[in-house]
C-alpha cells in the first residue's frame, strides 16, 4: 500500500453547452478521445468505453514508441448530474484514485466540477494542470460539435 500522502484536486469550469452534452462527452468514446486524457497535439490512439456502473474504459496514449494506458471502473453514473469512476494508470497499477465529476445547469450552459480524490502529494500540481487542460479540451470539442 502507498503510504504517501495524499490529497484532494478540483477543478471548475463553466461551459455554454447543456448539461447534457457536457454530460456525454465523457461517454462518448469519439468525443472522450479527443480531450479526456488526451491533449490537443496527441488525441488518444485507442478508446474503450463500457459506459454503466460497474463498466470498465480504457483510453491509450501513445508517448514515443510506448503506450500509457489510462483505465478505471464506473462506479456511478446519473445523467445528466454526476459521474464517478476509479482512475489508475498502468505504470501505477497501485495508485487507483476517484474521479467525481458533477455537472449543475445554469440559465444558460452549466458548471463542471471535476474533483480526483487520492491524488499523491507529489503530482497534486500537475494533476490540477491536466485537469484544468483537459477541460479546456472539453470546451474546444464541444464549441466545434
Amino acid at each position: 500500500m502507498d503510504a504517501s500522502p495524499h490529497i484532494e484536486v478540483c477543478v471548475t469550469q463553466r461551459f455554454s453547452a447543456s448539461a447534457e452534452r457536457v454530460f456525454d462527452a465523457w461517454l462518448d468514446p469519439k468525443r472522450a478521445g479527443k480531450w479526456l486524457f488526451a491533449t490537443a497535439a496527441c488525441p488518444m490512439s485507442r478508446v474503450k468505453i463500457d459506459a454503466r456502473v460497474g463498466g470498465s474504459f480504457s483510453f491509450v496514449d501513445r508517448q514515443g514508441s510506448e503506450g500509457v494506458v489510462h483505465a478505471g471502473e464506473y462506479l456511478d453514473i446519473v445523467r445528466p448530474r454526476r459521474l464517478v469512476f476509479a482512475l489508475s494508470m498502468e505504470n501505477s497499477p497501485k495508485v487507483v484514485t476517484r474521479v467525481i465529476a458533477e455537472i449543475a445547469p445554469l440559465k444558460q450552459g452549466c458548471e463542471l466540477t471535476v474533483t480526483h480524490e487520492g491524488v499523491p502529494l507529489g503530482v497534486a500540481a500537475r494533476t490540477e494542470g491536466r485537469w484544468s487542460g483537459m477541460l479546456y479540451g472539453l470546451a474546444t470539442i464541444l464549441k466545434s460539435a
